[in-house]
């Protein structure tokens, strides 16, 4: 039945009422599944007569919709030809037509469909934008321009290649034209809409599209039709650089308006112009020098203004690293740079101090390095240490004239000339540091011409021990030993380490936040030795003290978006945790019900993945630390909280709690499951909870530790099936394929051989048909493991011929094709040491007992001798498990996307025989010990099938 439009609008309303939303979203994934969902969705959006929030809603559900069932992982559309090709058709007059919340939905909807179609199976796209233009509707070509940035911004991060350049050039040469002539209309439309607010506000948002399209045409190579006319573009670029009009100013002092936007896109182009096309760019390049120079000294400091000051002085950045740089080698230049445009942007306004004591996250997040790139203070950092990279000594000699003397203003009135220190630190750790500064260990390089150490001890050690110091200035000095952490000596930290800590005991916000960010990296810091510049039982001994400052920071305001709001205090209970290991013990349990408790409060509205992050390491952390002295009391406590996630549905943390519940099993993996597994795994047998793709590495891991519990019991209750089922839909889809070995080694390993028997022929005739039909490296690569761990496992009634006998009943004969074109000249590329070393006891259990190589194929025995040679010239040697927890940079991970690792329980690799501790010495006992079995067979091969370089190899083995 076709999804009814009606019906379908009465439950996007619904999902808006928080009362309502968990049923409606229910009820809505139930829809999807109906024909012609995506075209009820479009029809709301065009819908005038619907209100604003269901259309809205709408838009969001049809993007999300297209991004997951618009073509699968071979390119192949999920949804009906016809349905296709009417989404086509419908979408850019749509996009036309609707408000900019809807067009932003839509865009991105458009964008994830040029992914996949633009433009061999979209190629009339183009013309359709271009037809759509207009001379002066603003509202048509904004829509239009919007589509086209959606498309063409995907070209931004791109590497070049040959598909890339035929697809920008296909653009081109239909949309390089019509794009000049609308970019001079539009300024027209502007010259004429002078005194017309309105219209003059539409033209400005056609304007900042244009200069977006503008670097998306740009991004790759120098396009021909803009170097034929780059006088007449680059003139325009500046006429609105310096284009000045009340109507256009904006009442707020927080808001930038649109000539704000239009600048700020303006300087970004031209970044990227002198930065790949300096050739054609660069006679141009000096009215923009003298333009940004000139707004930079008259901007004023109002917020909305940040955006553009912020680019300027990224451009000026840019023109400070080519030969322009000459400019800036002069005493007199440089005083007027610093005084003029450095130190301005650098000092704290009303602004800064307000957001300090009204939104202290905000600034922190603005304020730690790396997390906004549109600050005043990061981008005049930038532009100071660009200069200092090409005239070092003289930037840092005028530098240090003004550190000296805002330091003399501080000191002769230090309650109200607090804001001198500040600039004066800024400005010294500007200087001070060289090169990026890392998230795992801060600066790295310094100059050479400054002394750290010295400007440590002589104003910053002070303000961390006074009780008086501004607020500011405390997080200054916290901060100081956060960025410089690298350059500071063991035994500076160790005397600065305590201050710290009693620095997470200050009622503001900020100071224990910061305070918070540099114990966690103080923690994380090794010596050249890789041994913790901080003792262990400096903080082993006081770590429930600050485990339970820390929850109680966190749990101050018990509200959900409270709780989770500062993900810093939770990486550092994380880190906390990691560092004592099982100095954990004693206070286990206290710590875990806070951990519940928080899970328990934001589980109702998960707002901050970073925090939920955090949050799930740290209880990953006191897992792997505590839980294996006592596995039945975690899974005690941690299964009903995690088991009402679960049946809430909070996709959110489902993949981190699979995550933790298998590091459980694995902590225990004695005795059957308790009736809390055993009911899980009820669910984890059903089809439903693997469609959440993020949820499928944690699953596969769990069904395979349960299998590893409880094989006899899911045996008995006739589980194996519904299992197979799940190992099936992972088997036939490259997304999840390693899953699928991951489990089905798991159901080899630990199920009985004689009831996976029935089974065998179908799981390994769906494995040759992937193979056949849909085969990747990956996948190839981890058939030839699992057929040497089928191989090695003799013992447990499968091996070698047992291998053959079920391919036999596929096709006879096939094995030979298997092993000759695939497993034995690829089996050298196994990566992985387990999987070479199970190679390695493949072949050798191959050599000396498989029957077929005997007498079906004689051959072989030389050739899998040859191979297993090969292996053993560079034994495997499977890694032991270390104690090592990586550090994960937080920016990286792709949250919400799919699947997020637990590096605190990670699963370590498995050995399958881990009883051969000498590779080499166990081939020679086993082919001896396999001659001797069959009577002196091993020997006589030797003798009459091995050439002469091969029996050498071998009975060096067998001496």
């Amino acid at each position: 039945m076709a999804t009814d439009i009606a019906t379908l609008s009465q439950l996007l309303q619904a999902s808006l009422d928080p009362r309502q939303n968990k049923q409606a979203e229910a009820a809505i994934t139930q829809e999807q599944a109906k024909p012609g969902f995506s075209l009820a969705l479009l029809h709301i959006i065009a819908s005038a007569s619907s209100p604003p929030n269901t259309r809205l809603s709408a838009a969001l559900y049809f993007k999300n919709f297209i991004k997951r069932n618009w073509v699968d992982e071979d390119g192949n559309y999920k949804l009906p030809q016809d349905e296709v090709v009417a989404i086509k058709r419908e979408l850019i007059g749509l996009m036309v037509s609707v408000l900019a919340n809807i067009q932003a939905q839509l865009g991105e909807a458009i964008s994830a469909i040029a992914d996949s179609d633009f433009w061999e199976r979209w190629d009339t796209l183009v013309d359709d934008l271009i037809s759509r233009l207009t001379p002066d509707n603003t509202t048509v070509n904004n829509g239009v321009l919007q589509v086209a940035h959606s498309i063409f911004k995907r070209w931004r991060p791109l590497f070049r290649s040959d598909d890339l350049f035929t697809e920008i050039n296909h653009v081109l040469t239909k949309f390089g034209t019509p794009f000049l002539q609308l970019l001079e209309n539009t300024d027209n439309l502007i010259t004429r809409s002078q005194d017309n607010p309105e219209t003059l506000k539409a033209a400005f948002s056609t304007l900042q599209l244009l200069i977006k399209l503008f670097y998306d045409l740009s991004c790759q190579d120098l396009p021909p039709v803009f170097e034929d006319h780059i006088g007449v573009i680059c003139g325009l670029l500046h006429k609105y650089l310096t284009y000045d009009n009340p109507t256009l100013y904006t009442d707020d002092e927080a808001e930038a308006g649109p000539q704000e936007y239009v600048r700020a896109g303006i300087f970004e182009a031209l970044m990227l112009y002198i930065q790949k096309y300096e050739d054609v760019f660069g006679p141009q390049l000096g009215q923009f020098i003298e333009t940004s120079w000139s707004f930079l000294m008259t901007a004023g400091l109002e917020n909305k203004y940040d955006i553009v000051v912020s680019k300027a002085l990224q451009f000026l950045s840019a023109v400070a690293s080519t030969h322009h740089a000459e400019a800036f080698n002069n005493q007199s230049v440089l005083v007027q740079v610093i005084e003029k445009v450095i130190l301005p942007n650098l000092t704290l306004r009303e602004s800064d101090v307000e957001m300090f004591e009204d939104e202290p996250i905000e600034f922190i997040r603005r304020d730690l390095e790396g997390a906004d790139n549109d600050t005043r203070r990061r981008a005049a950092t930038e532009f100071l240490r660009k200069l200092m990279s090409r005239f070092e000594g003289l930037v840092t000699s005028t530098s240090q004239t003004y550190i000296d003397a805002y330091l003399q203003n501080y000191a002769s009135d230090p309650e109200n000339n607090w804001k001198s220190k500040d600039t004066a630190v800024y400005l010294f750790t500007a200087i001070a540091s060289k090169g990026a500064t890392t998230a795992a260990q801060g600066i790295l390089t310094v100059n050479e011409s400054v002394n750290i150490l010295a400007f440590f001890q002589t104003h910053i050690a002070g303000d961390l021990q006074s009780q008086s110091t501004s607020p500011i200035l405390k997080v200054d000095a916290i901060k100081f030993l956060y960025v410089f952490r690298s350059q500071l000596s063991p035994e500076l930290w160790r005397a600065a380490f305590p201050l710290l800590v009693n620095q997470l005991g200050s009622d503001n916000y900020v100071i224990h936040t910061y305070a918070a960010i540099a114990v966690e990296r103080a923690l994380f810091m090794t010596d050249s030795e890789r041994q913790p510049i901080i003792p262990r039982s400096d903080v082993v001994d006081s770590s429930n003290q600050l485990l339970t400052h820390l929850f109680k920071l966190i749990m101050k305001n018990s509200a959900p978006e409270k709780i989770q709001e500062n993900e810093f205090l939770m990486k550092c209970v994380m880190r906390v945790l990691i560092f004592i290991r099982d100095g954990v013990l004693p206070h286990c349990q206290s710590i875990l019900q806070s951990f519940i408790t928080i899970v328990k409060v934001i589980r109702h509205n998960p707002s901050n993945p970073r925090f939920q992050y955090y949050l799930f390491e740290g209880i990953g952390a006191l897992v792997r630390f505590a839980a294996p002295k006592q596995p039945q009391f975690f899974e005690e406590k941690l299964y009903e909280p995690f088991a009402a996630c679960l049946s809430a549905d909070v996709q959110e943390f489902s993949p981190y709690i699979f995550q933790i519940f298998s590091a459980l099993l694995e902590a225990n993996p004695s005795g059957e499951l308790s009736p809390y597994y055993r009911s899980l795994f009820e669910i984890v047998i059903q089809g439903a909870v693997w469609e959440q793709r993020g949820n499928v590495p944690a699953l596969a891991r769990l069904l395979s530790a349960m299998i590893a519990r409880d094989a006899q019991h899911i045996v008995a209750n006739k589980q194996l099936e519904p299992i197979l089922g799940v190992w099936q839909k992972l088997v036939v889809t490259k997304a999840q394929e390693t899953h699928s070995f991951e489990l089905i080694e798991a159901i080899v390993t630990y199920m009985p051989a004689e009831a996976l028997q029935p089974y065998f022929t179908t799981i390994l005739q769906l494995m040759l048909q992937r193979l056949s039909n849909n085969k990747t490296e990956n996948f190839q690569q981890r058939f030839i493991a699992f057929y040497h761990f089928v191989s090695a496992r003799l013992e447990q009634g499968l091996g070698t011929d047992y291998f053959l006998q079920v391919t036999d009943q596929i096709q006879h004969d096939i094995f030979k094709a298997l092993y000759l074109q695939i497993i034995l000249p690829e089996t050298q590329k196994l990566a992985r040491p387990t999987d070479r070393k199970t190679a390695v006891v493949s072949f050798t259990k191959t050599l000396g007992d498989s029957q077929a190589f005997v007498d079906r194929y004689p051959k072989g025995w030389q050739l899998t001798t040859q191979r297993l040679i090969e292996l053993l010239v560079n034994p495997p040697v499977p890694t032991a498990a270390d104690d090592i927890i990586p550090d994960a940079d937080v920016d990286e991970l792709g949250f919400g996307v799919g699947f997020t690792q637990l590096n605190t329980c990670k699963k370590a690799p498995r050995d399958p025989f881990p009883e051969i501790k000498d590779i080499k010495s166990w081939v020679g006992e086993y082919l001896k010990g396999a001659d001797q079995r069959h009577q002196g067979r091993i020997g006589r091969i030797v003798q009459e099938r091995l050439d002469a370089e091969s029996k050498q190899a071998l009975v060096q083995y067998l001496q």
